[in-house]
């Protein structure tokens, strides 16, 4: 399975081949789209084969978290046309009214989407009313095998947190590289799961035991970065990482594909991993709502979604993409978790506003040292 190239951070094509369907005379006058979405987190031939169809000009931009996306929606104008939050945040973003309700009469693939998926994130979009799910991904472990046996020796808990979660292998593992998100709502579930406590606890005492544990492998962290790891696993300058389970297999394909004897792989840990759905949305105060359901409802045609998740390694819940889907990629539990895997997967709860400013203060300390 090969990539063709590696996605620029942005980029914006402009249509080569027009075909105009019905538009209103503002869509007219200003035909184009401004998309915000994470970085290396779509086909290369998406939007411009969007462009060529539609006719539309599309600006695509990219962030690495999603604490940098609620930022600038939260600002008072995004200048966005769609965005893609993943699923926790989303619920929090709803209740601050910043999304447009969806339209789905307007949608001609919304009966592609699997109802398993559309359950799950009912729980956070009462009704489905303002997200589309888009792809699904597990943060666990990424590691280069050999270097973690040579650094931290055969007994090494590869298939545990306890790998970055105890000072024991940390202060071995630092020799070589140990990248964590700077993305709190990912770590913190992990590391409360790894301490015994629910991964979606509402206790502030929680998450300060937490930080007490993490406190103590901070110091051997290389950085805290959520973009940085993908291409450092894949060059060997990292050995373990904190990741989403696509940006391992890119990263393993990478060194394959440099042939520099690097090998990456990931492993949902035995305690059992987050699952996390981003989720495309229309801001409320979007300017192009036209172009905006024609491109909802381009990424869910099915070999149109199928040829994200072959680009980018991440699950789509579009379950008429499926026999579109490369096998290789169906069948990796990583990819498509299943069985006892499966079973120790949760899914993240969006945490209210006084809780997530005492995430935000304790994230501040590990980071920080402090």
């Amino acid at each position: 399975m090969l990539h063709k190239f590696c996605l620029a951070l942005s980029f914006s094509v402009l249509s080569t081949l027009s075909f105009l369907p019905a538009t209103s005379q503002a869509e007219e006058q200003n035909n184009e789209l401004f998309v915000y979405n994470w970085y290396e987190y779509i086909a290369p031939n998406t939007v411009p084969d969007f462009e060529k169809k539609a006719g539309v000009k599309v600006t695509y931009d990219v962030y690495d978290s999603n604490e940098v996306l609620e930022a600038k929606l939260l600002s008072g104008r995004s200048g966005y046309d769609i965005v893609a939050p993943s699923h926790d945040f989303l619920a929090n973003q709803i209740k601050a009214g910043v999304y447009e309700p969806l339209d789905k009469s307007r949608f001609k693939n919304y009966k592609n989407l699997n109802p398993e998926a559309m359950r799950l994130l009912d729980e956070v979009d009462p009704g489905n009313k303002y997200g589309i799910p888009y792809l699904w991904q597990t943060t666990g472990l990424a590691i280069n095998p050999a270097k973690v046996k040579e650094f931290a020796g055969e007994d090494a808990p590869v298939d545990s947190w306890e790998l970055v979660f105890n000072p024991k292998y940390m202060q071995k593992l630092e020799k070589c590289g140990v990248a964590f998100m700077d993305a709190p709502t990912e770590v913190f579930p992990a590391a409360l799961r790894f301490i015994g406590k629910d991964p979606n606890s509402r206790r502030s005492g929680d998450y300060r035991a937490a930080t007490d544990m993490l406190m103590k492998v901070a110091p051997y962290v290389t950085y805290f970065n959520s973009s940085r790891a993908l291409t450092d696993l894949a060059n060997g300058d990292v050995c373990v990482a904190i990741v989403w389970s696509g940006d391992a297999l890119i990263a393993d394909e990478r060194a394959q594909k440099a042939g520099n004897g690097v090998s990456v792989k990931y492993v949902i840990p035995k305690e059992g991993a987050a699952v996390s759905y981003d989720v495309m949305a229309i801001p409320k105060d979007a300017e192009n709502k036209e172009n905006a359901y024609k491109f909802l409802d381009y990424v869910m045609e099915p070999k149109v979604a199928a040829d994200i998740t072959n680009f980018v390694y991440y699950a789509n819940p579009n379950k008429a993409a499926t026999p579109y889907v490369e096998k290789e990629l169906r069948q990796n539990p990583g990819v498509y978790p299943s069985g006892a895997i499966e079973k120790s997967l949760y899914i993240f709860k969006p945490l209210d506003g006084k809780l997530r400013r005492v995430v935000t203060r304790e994230w501040t300390r590990i980071i920080s040292g402090q």
